[in-house]
């Protein structure tokens, strides 16, 4: 999800100066601060043939509409939604809504530090499937808008009463024509709930035609992948249309 952090304004009119001159500034403070006002919001669409998550499909291979929505403030803090059909076998869920609040930092010129407690909210599962709610505190550290390192920590992964990690390196690159590279490659334990650590990776291309963004995505897990999720973990490639404001 990507989120702008954008400036609140505040402004007063100067009562010393004409009567025409603080109306046309009263007018232009009241544009500024509409704007500004709108501006801390943001919004994002996709539709996507997969909804992939660390490598593997949370749709079972089926197509996945997706809508975020995001509060971001000029201290750095914001607060979203965002949400997704899911499909994880009879009697699951049909839909996963995450709630989530953070703090994104510029540190330098060249690092930024995003810090977000993010709750993975599934609904619709009928009685007698499971409740699979939980937390997870993920922390980003970005070089030069191209490099990231992400770790992710819930002491509930699953909501199997067990401490869970992910850990995640990514790069994203301009190329030629404006296409855009991204690549990815993650890491996910899973402590004594019996599933087995596993690897995810991903080599994705996109480009902006006009207000929607068009990605193409190959997405992976190693052995280990399939012997937890089956069929769902396999090699896949996604295809994705976005919009957002």
């Amino acid at each position: 999800m990507t989120r702008h952090t954008l400036s609140l304004a505040l402004a007063a009119a100067l009562l010393a100066l004409p009567l025409t001159s603080f109306a046309q500034d009263e007018v232009a403070t009241e544009e500024v601060a509409v704007e500004e006002e709108e501006s801390i919001f943001s919004w994002n669409a996709t539709l996507a043939s997969d909804y992939v998550f660390r490598g593997v499909s949370q749709t079972d291979e089926e197509a996945a509409l997706q809508l975020g929505a995001d509060l971001n403030f000029d201290n750095g803090f914001y607060v979203g939604v965002w949400g997704s059909n899911v499909d994880f076998g009879s009697g699951g869920p049909d839909i996963e809504i995450d709630t989530y609040i953070g703090w994104n930092v510029d540190l330098s010129d060249r690092w930024n530090l995003d810090l977000m407690l993010n709750r993975y909210n599934y609904l619709g599962e009928q009685d007698g499937f499971g409740d699979g709610d939980y937390n997870e505190f993920i922390t980003t550290l970005a070089l030069d808008e191209t490099y990231s390192l992400t770790v992710g920590y819930t002491n509930d992964v699953y909501n199997l009463d067990d401490d869970g990690f992910y850990y995640g390196i990514a790069g994203s690159w301009t190329l030629g024509y404006d296409v855009g590279l991204d690549v990815s490659f993650g890491h996910s334990t899973f402590g004594d709930t019996g599933i087995e650590d596993y690897n995810d990776w991903s080599v994705s291309v996109n480009r902006d035609f006009g207000p929607v963004n068009a990605a193409l995505g190959f997405y992976g897990t190693d052995a280990s992948g399939d012997n937890n999720f089956g069929d769902v973990a396999d090699n896949r490639l996604v295809l994705s249309f976005s919009i957002g404001g």
